[in-house]
């Protein structure tokens, strides 16, 4: 049995879409044991899938090959999550840094904020 990445990323719940796991592959987002692939990889027992998110990198080892989507609560019986700790706590500063620039629905900064921040930028 094989699986390509495309599907093998969105039967594993790593990507919400089909469509939009196979734009992360393209697109350089998701790797397979750290090389730049084709969404149509084949996937095989023991490869290392990377993820790239914001600024972190997150890594999940295939320890199951499936041919359908699955459940979020089956996930952990098709890969393990080997991301370590460091790029963890980077998402984290990343969601962190975003949530203090502007409040949550504040929408786009107006010319006088961004005027404001020149300033604030400039003088500091």
């Amino acid at each position: 049995m094989s699986c390509r990445l495309d599907k093998y990323v969105w039967c594993v719940r790593l990507a919400k879409t089909r469509s939009k796991s196979a734009d992360a592959v393209a697109n350089g987002k998701v790797r397979l044991n750290n090389d730049l692939v084709k969404p149509s990889k084949d996937v095989k027992l023991g490869d290392e899938i990377q993820i790239i998110r914001h600024s972190a990198k997150f890594s999940f080892r295939v320890i199951q090959l499936l041919e359908k989507r699955i459940g979020a609560k089956l996930v952990q019986d098709y890969i393990i999550d080997i991301t370590p700790e460091d790029e963890i706590e980077k998402l984290k500063a990343y969601r962190l840094s975003q949530s203090t620039y502007r409040e949550h629905g504040a929408g786009k900064p107006t010319k006088k904020d961004r005027r404001d921040m020149d300033d604030f930028l400039e003088n500091w």
